[in-house]
C-alpha cells in the first residue's frame, strides 16, 4: 500500500492546476497570434471611404505574418483578393523614413496614396516630404526594403 503524503498530495494538485490553467489561458492564445498590421486600421479603407478608418476585431483576416482588421466584411474579402495592391508599401513603418535608411514606426492616420499604392508614415509631415521627390523617395524605399526584414 502506498501513503501519500500532505506534501506530495499538495504537490499533485499544483502540478494540475498549473497544467489546466496553461490550456485555458486566453493570453497563451493570444500569444500565437501573428501581431496586428498598422495598428488595426482598415487598409481598404484608405481606398474606398478616403480616410484611416480603425478595424474590427471580428473582421480579421492574417496575411504576410501580420493581422489585417477591416471596418466591413466587403473589405475583408477585398483584401483577400489582392493584399499586395492594398497593404501598405512598408509594413508598419514610415516610407519616408525607410526612404533615409532609417526604421521609423508608422502612425496610420498619416498616410499618402500615389499610383494605387498605400503609404504611411511615422509624422503629419511624411506624405508632403514624400511627395516633394516622389520617383526618387519611393525607389530609394524600395532600395532600402531589406531594413525592414532586420526588424
Amino acid at each position: 500500500m502506498h501513503r501519500f503524503s500532505r506534501r506530495s498530495a499538495i504537490r499533485g494538485l499544483v502540478v494540475l492546476a498549473a497544467g489546466s490553467l496553461s490550456s485555458a489561458t486566453p493570453w497563451a492564445a493570444a500569444a500565437d497570434k501573428a501581431p496586428l498590421a498598422i495598428k488595426g486600421y482598415d487598409p481598404i479603407a484608405y481606398f474606398t471611404i478616403g480616410k484611416p478608418t480603425p478595424g474590427l476585431a471580428e473582421i480579421e483576416y492574417e496575411w504576410d505574418e501580420r493581422r489585417y482588421r477591416f471596418s466591413r466584411a466587403e473589405h475583408r474579402e477585398r483584401f483577400k483578393a489582392d493584399p499586395v495592391r492594398y497593404a501598405p508599401q512598408f509594413s508598419d513603418f514610415c516610407a519616408m523614413a525607410i526612404s533615409l535608411g532609417e526604421v521609423v514606426e508608422a502612425d496610420p492616420e498619416n498616410w499618402l496614396i500615389s499610383n494605387g499604392k498605400l503609404y504611411i508614415f511615422g509624422k503629419p509631415t511624411g506624405p508632403a516630404l514624400f511627395r516633394q521627390d516622389l520617383a526618387r523617395n519611393i525607389d530609394k524605399a524600395n532600395q532600402n526594403r531589406g531594413l525592414i526584414q532586420k526588424r
